[in-house]
């Protein structure tokens, strides 16, 4: 049978895919170097599996919750922004359980997160360790596991989308959930998250009720995003291409009965403009970005559209902290640049997913760099400092030269986030369960 094994290539976070037959086995031990060749995303065949090459990891971790999580949003925790090893990282994240089993809101705390142990480095320490040692090295092994702890909430159906209200407190730790039954829910975790710091922690789901519940809208739906510049400001929207708009009280919320409609199909994201309060993006079905305005009367408050912004549905975009650019990702599996100060036009296109992109997000910190998902099992990295415009030519493909790096070994990949503290750092959700890494390139 064949083994496979991967190599990083020069610069770039492509892995090289060494194939070898039991032959070119027999002339490895003969001191012979076996053919080398650049590996680049396909199909596995029957009896193939993908196994990373850890020297283009600085960390890879994964962690399996009760059920698939189709969201989640990584917590602004009070460590602060650090470095060095190990790392700690909160995060909430909503199920998607298998018929007739219970849904929750799960709080995770990941925490003896490690830095990998390169090769060179435990050759190293095969050399030098005796059999004493070797009982020694396995304690220390079992200390360095990385450790899960989680509380859950009780959820009423799927948990379609769920995000952190960012003005969180030490008081309250707000989050939002779009619901599959068509209701949006308000929570408050606060209670949850201290648990996790007690060595008596309730693995039984708990039943706690919502803090605010929002049963206006007509369906379901995915889009929601908290305001980073108002306080407890959110926005909801629809598959019937409806948004509202909720405003703080004392006790809950207001929620606009007028809604902004002027997409003519599913709103499937929603972002708040990082620095102008009042305006947000939007995107949908019916092909388009919008622009909004919420000063403006509803039915005038769409101030840009971006029309056949994809060729299809326009699945996820996101708002750039530093600089005016969008990023969106379509059901047609391209990423698009979308510069705010032009945009009849894109800024820039990249091709190189083979199915839907499912989420986007730019790095926290490096403006010039992001991070997408696609429903082709891959996580692609991407740094618009590149300035090249010739493509790289891997075995006869043509490679954007912005292609930082390519993540795989999950399926059906929904989201992912960068954390805000811990530089380079990315979580991912999927079918089965969650990657924690960082890579060398980032």
């Amino acid at each position: 049978g064949k083994q496979w094994y991967q190599r990083r290539v020069r610069g770039m976070g492509v892995n090289e895919e060494e194939e070898m037959t039991e032959e070119q086995t027999g002339t490895a031990e003969t001191g012979e170097k076996t053919q080398l060749k650049t590996y680049l995303p396909k199909d596995i065949e029957a009896g193939e599996e993908l196994t990373p090459d850890m020297s283009a990891y600085e960390m890879l971790h994964t962690f399996r919750a009760r059920a698939s999580c189709l969201s989640f949003d990584v917590l602004k925790d009070r460590l602060v922004p650090r470095e060095g090893y190990p790392v700690t990282a909160y995060t909430v994240a909503g199920t998607q359980a298998d018929k007739g089993k219970k849904n929750s809101v799960i709080i995770m705390k990941m925490s003896n997160l490690n830095r990998e142990q390169k090769e060179e480095e435990e050759d190293k320490e095969e050399e030098e360790k005796s059999d004493d040692e070797d009982i020694e090295k396995d304690e220390e092994d079992e200390k360095s596991k990385e450790v899960l702890e989680t509380a859950e909430i009780y959820h009423q159906g799927t948990v379609n989308r769920i995000r952190i209200c960012p003005h969180s407190t030490d008081a309250k730790t707000y989050v939002s959930t779009w619901s599959e039954k068509g209701k949006v829910h308000i929570w408050d975790i606060g209670p949850q998250l201290s648990s996790l710091e007690t060595a008596s922690t309730n693995k039984e789901v708990q039943k706690v009720k919502p803090v605010f519940t929002f049963g206006g809208h007509v369906e379901e739906g995915f889009g929601m995003d908290w305001s980073p510049t108002r306080q407890g400001y959110l926005l909801t929207g629809d598959c019937t291409r409806h948004i509202h708009l909720w405003t703080p009280r004392e006790a809950d919320w207001l929620v606009s009965q007028q809604t902004f409609s002027s997409h003519h199909e599913s709103v499937e994201d929603i972002q708040w403009s990082p620095n102008e309060e009042h305006v947000f993006a939007s995107c949908s079905v019916d092909k388009t970005i919008r622009i909004w305005d919420d000063r403006a009367p509803h039915h005038k408050a769409c101030m840009i559209t971006v029309p056949e912004a994809h060729s299809s549905d326009v699945n996820v975009i996101n708002w750039n902290r530093t600089e005016p650019f969008i990023v969106s990702g379509g059901d047609d599996g391209i990423l698009k640049i979308w510069d705010l100060r032009k945009l009849d036009s894109h800024a820039a296109l990249f091709k190189h997913h083979s199915g839907p992109i499912t989420s986007v997000e730019w790095h926290p910190t490096d403006s010039s760099v992001f991070g997408a998902s696609g429903e082709d099992n891959q996580v692609s990295l991407w740094d618009l400092g590149v300035e090249s415009a010739e493509p790289l030519v891997i075995n006869d493909t043509e490679v954007p030269p912005q292609l930082l790096f390519i993540h795989q070994g999950q399926e059906e990949i929904k989201e992912l986030h960068w954390h805000p503290f811990i530089s380079g750092l990315l979580l991912t959700t999927s079918l089965n369960d969650f990657n924690v890494f960082k890579t060398i390139s980032v």
